[in-house]
């Protein structure tokens, strides 16, 4: 394992911090979050330390996703309340991240929870096809071998 000392999710990963543990392999740790959205709520954690999605390679961020799968499906087999699943990443300082090791979370849903991600979506008015149609243009390109702020030369 390649850790942060100063990493709160790398010292629960090093034993050093206790927690809730679900599963753990070599490549990732779930865990309960300490500040759950809804009673269930689990973090799916690399056991690498990996700040954001520009550090997540290929497998790993495939294993995290089979992960996160198997655990809602628990979730759903469990006694914890739940009619739904939400699995949420967020990327960054302004998606929400507060912790700077990669997570996904897997929430437990179900009516009246008072929990939302969509809260800034309901009402908006529909984007133009030109404005459509330039972001993507603008995204293709990028994701093109040597285009801007290519890091991998691979293409989606």
């Amino acid at each position: 394992m390649s850790g942060d000392p100063s990493c709160v999710f790398c010292q629960i990963i090093e034993g050093q911090v206790q927690a809730s543990t679900v599963f753990h392999d070599e490549v990732v740790t779930v865990f309960m979050d300490i500040h759950p959205l809804t009673p269930g709520h689990l973090l799916v954690v690399p056991n690498q330390h990996i700040a954001d999605l520009s550090g997540l390679d290929h497998e790993t961020g495939a294993h995290m996703l089979d992960v996160g799968r198997r655990a809602a499906s628990g979730l759903r087999r469990s006694d914890i309340r739940c009619e739904g699943i939400n699995l949420f990443l967020a990327d960054g300082a302004a998606a929400g991240q507060t912790i700077f090791h990669l997570h996904l979370h897997v929430v437990p849903r179900f009516r009246g929870d008072g929990f939302s991600i969509v809260h800034g979506v309901r009402g908006s008015s529909p984007a133009s096809r030109e404005d459509l149609d330039h972001q993507a243009r603008a995204i293709r390109m990028a994701l093109e071998p040597g285009g801007r702020n290519d890091e991998s030369n691979e293409v989606v």
